[in-house]
């Protein structure tokens, strides 16, 4: 049983350290701060870091194949300027969500042809990416648009109550990066494209020779990663009510501190969404104990953040070469 737990924890360190920062960082802040102690601030991660939540999960996808997209704070202001335009001209959110959607998949499908077919590296690709999608964001509009429709309303201002709290709520869109959560957590354990992933992360070559479809999987990878840029757009602009293309600047950034802070590698082929969960958590905490304080800079965030992916990375790195030599 000993052998077993250790054999465990040594497997599961980068995900375990990452689980236990953010209840030594939580713990801190509900010691500084009594109210943070509430449940209803602790939901309110969730209500917080609802879009981060969706990004950083099809970022981890695309960092596990080595990869990296930049794009996806770009697709975010497009989408919600887009959908704020067409809103404005009568179009039915019916209509809008699935276009939107539609549009972060051929955006992703585009960007993985080019990396895969035209052997671009994808921080190059996706950078210009990141550039289009916000340029296109201004094109449609200069200024933010209010979004007045019934339907997007509704979901912005609906509660649901968490079952055994009191009191204690998050709205409609806080739901979508959990649910997505599970789902990813199924396709990476227990699908043939989940273990695809992990093989091209580890050694594309040798995918390759193993007759895995290593093209297809990265196309499909960055596909995803536009998709949930899209589909985190939408949720940005149900919670603001309004599109405008300076939205969520730095946010690929965020995202790719809360996958690495997560656990998993920028040299690929390790790491997980759980891991992730939990990093995007820690980046809402540190948010959180900055507004309870009320004096401090809002750069703290970025400074605390970068320091913990500098130790994260420094974990990984002597953590995996420990295991290498074992």
């Amino acid at each position: 049983m000993a052998q077993r737990i250790k054999h465990f924890i040594l497997n599961n360190a980068p995900l375990l350290t990452t689980i236990t920062i953010f209840i030594l960082v939580y713990f801190v802040g509900s010691r500084l701060y009594p109210a943070m102690q509430k449940p209803q601030v602790f939901f309110n991660l969730f209500i917080n870091t609802a879009s981060l939540l969706i990004v950083s999960i099809g970022m981890t996808f695309v960092i596990i194949t080595k990869g990296i997209d930049l794009s996806v704070a770009g697709m975010i202001a497009l989408t919600s300027a887009a959908s704020a335009s067409l809103l404005a001209h009568g179009a039915k959110p019916a209509v809008v969500i699935p276009l939107m959607l539609i549009m972060g998949v051929v955006y992703g499908l585009a960007i993985g042809s080019i990396i895969h077919f035209l052997k671009v590296e994808p921080f190059i690709v996706t950078l210009m990416g990141l550039f289009f999608a916000r340029g296109m964001a201004y094109i449609i509009t200069l200024e933010g648009l209010p979004i007045l429709d019934p339907t997007y309303r509704i979901l912005a201002m609906t509660k649901v109550h968490i079952p055994f709290f009191e009191k204690v709520y998050v709205y409609i869109p806080s739901l979508i990066g959990p649910v997505l959560l599970l789902v990813v957590i199924y396709l990476s354990f227990f699908t043939r494209f989940g273990r695809t992933v992990y093989a091209i992360g580890n050694n594309e070559q040798s995918a390759r020779l193993m007759g895995l479809p290593v093209g297809r999987t990265k196309i499909t990878v960055y596909a995803f990663s536009g998709f949930c840029s899209a589909l985190a757009g939408v949720v940005w602009s149900i919670s603001l009510l309004s599109g405008y293309g300076g939205y969520a600047p730095g946010m690929e950034l965020d995202a790719i501190a809360s996958v690495v802070i997560g656990g998993t590698l920028l040299t690929g082929g390790v790491g997980n969404v759980i891991g992730t969960l939990f990093g995007v958590l820690i980046n809402g905490t540190i948010v959180s104990i900055l507004q309870f304080n009320g004096t401090l800079s809002s750069w703290w965030t970025r400074i605390g953040v970068g320091a913990l992916t500098l130790i994260f990375i420094g974990i990984q790195s002597l953590f995996y070469m420990r295991k290498k030599h074992s």
